[in-house]
């Protein structure tokens, strides 16, 4: 049986964070096409980077070598899986690590677990999750308010104006993010945009440096991202020691204080989820936008579902589950725009797919971007079509990979209220046009982002 559970953001972190220095050496996984490594020392790192992004290069990989392949990185072979159909034989009963959750925290430099084994390892899992959804249902309101906040702004616009997607979105997804997971200090723009400048550094450290050994190279770099994550750490430290015995538990951090977790352990989940709440939010409302302001269509269908659903009040919590038009929006902005391209997981138990034996504790990487838009799964597979997950075969993929069901990750469930809460809000009120002439470039690495600013001119309703 698959476990997709958490869609990765990293297999940077996956290799560098993990395999590098937490994993025996593996066995060749012999018999499985592939590329020879072009660097004793490095494998096939330079290949990697040469292509731009370690998606770019899976795609060019099973062009080569068809659905199942393999190469190098540094002296270990990887196993890459392009297609549904052998995703779907995969077989991993490792199903106590948090694949997102054990490469991050390892890049980072954290324990993943309690330090008492699977059992305590999946009780930390299931109070991080709870700590999500807990915050999500206590302080829905705040959500609603910050997206109608940003839609009021929208609203004062003239027709003409530009509006910068990436900007506006990462500040709502920071804001949110921060207040849920930390609480009402957050509420203070300048305590936000110094948590931000840190998430950035950090992030785009995580996001290039560690796959070409740039940020090794340099002392300057290096130093700047470690002062980064010394003071995200010092912060997070503090509103956990402020928030103990506190009667008001609204906050995730309220949930993990009385979890049982030490300081550090909370500090490490609360840096985990705004690390990547905030940057999994941003980008997923940023190309639902930008793909709504592609077709009126779709607009105006979702505008008849929330409609019907919401009549004149706002949405909420238990009204969601109810917008399934809006669902299959989300759904195929996460398809379109390959938001996770890659995914991955350590062979736990020698495992085989189609003729190839997989030999224990082998990387084996999702290729996720690829399978994504990969035509015997998908029809029309490069269109914007949220109509296709009215069929059940789409449902089944999707939900297979990861992105939907019991198994999607916590993070993603998160970005996927807020995305919904803002699409909700926003609909209803403007349009959205596509600005002309705009070329969309995508940059394929951690979480896909629009190389450039991205934007969109927005009209009123009537």
């Amino acid at each position: 049986m698959l476990d997709f559970a958490i869609f990765a953001v990293t297999f940077v972190i996956i290799l560098v964070g993990a395999v590098l220095y937490l994993y025996p050496s593996s066995r060749r996984a012999s018999g499985i096409p592939g590329l020879n490594p072009t660097d004793e020392k490095d494998g096939n790192l330079q290949d990697i980077v040469n292509k731009g992004s370690l998606h770019e290069f899976l795609v060019s990989l099973h062009q080569q070598f068809g659905s199942v392949a393999s190469f190098w990185f540094g002296g270990r072979p990887v196993v890459s899986l392009g297609s549904v159909h052998q995703l779907r034989q995969h077989i991993n009963p490792n199903h106590t690590t948090d694949s997102f959750e054990t490469m991050l925290k390892s890049l980072l430099g954290y324990q993943s677990g309690m330090g008492g084994g699977a059992t305590e390892t999946i009780i930390r899992k299931k109070v991080y999750e709870s700590g999500i959804n807990n915050t999500l249902m206590n302080n829905f309101p705040l959500v609603l308010q910050l997206s109608e906040e940003l839609v009021g702004k929208w609203k004062a616009f003239p027709d003409s104006q530009h509006t910068p997607l990436c900007a506006h979105l990462l500040g709502l997804a920071m804001k949110t993010v921060t207040q849920l997971a930390l609480g009402e200090s957050f509420r203070d723009d300048a305590k936000v945009l110094s948590f931000c400048k840190n998430h950035d550094a950090i992030w785009s450290e995580i996001g290039k440096g560690y796959l070409d050994g740039s940020l090794e190279k340099s002392s300057s770099r290096r130093g700047h991202y470690e002062k980064a994550l010394s003071e995200m750490e010092s912060v997070l430290l503090s509103v956990a020691r402020e928030r103990k015995g506190q009667r008001k538990q609204t906050a995730f951090v309220d949930t993990l204080l009385q979890s049982g977790l030490t300081e550090r352990q909370i500090m490490e989940d609360c840096m985990v989820f705004t690390l990547a709440g905030c940057i999994i939010t941003a980008n997923l409302c940023v190309w639902a936008l930008h793909f709504l302001s592609t077709s009126e269509e779709v607009q105006d269908k979702l505008y008849q579902e929330l409609e019907e659903v919401l009549g004149s009040d706002p949405v909420s919590l238990d009204k969601i589950p109810q917008l399934r038009y809006c669902q299959q929006v989300l759904n195929e902005t996460v398809r379109t725009a390959k938001l996770t391209p890659i995914a991955a997981r350590l062979q736990g138990v020698e495992g085989k797919v189609d003729q190839h034996v997989i030999p224990k504790e082998t990387l084996v990487i999702y290729a996720l971007g690829v399978v994504l838009q990969d035509s015997d799964t998908w029809s029309a597979p490069y269109r914007f079509d949220p109509d296709r997950f009215e069929e059940e075969s789409a449902r089944k993929s999707f939900c297979l990979l990861g992105f939907s069901g019991n198994q999607t990750c916590p993070e993603l469930r998160f970005a996927y209220t807020v995305a919904t809460v803002l699409l909700s809000t926003l609909v209803r009120q403007l349009k959205l046009h596509q600005l002309k002439g705009q070329v969309m470039e995508v940059r394929s690495e951690l979480v896909s982002t629009p190389k450039d600013e991205t934007w969109i001119t927005v009209s009123r309703k009537g």
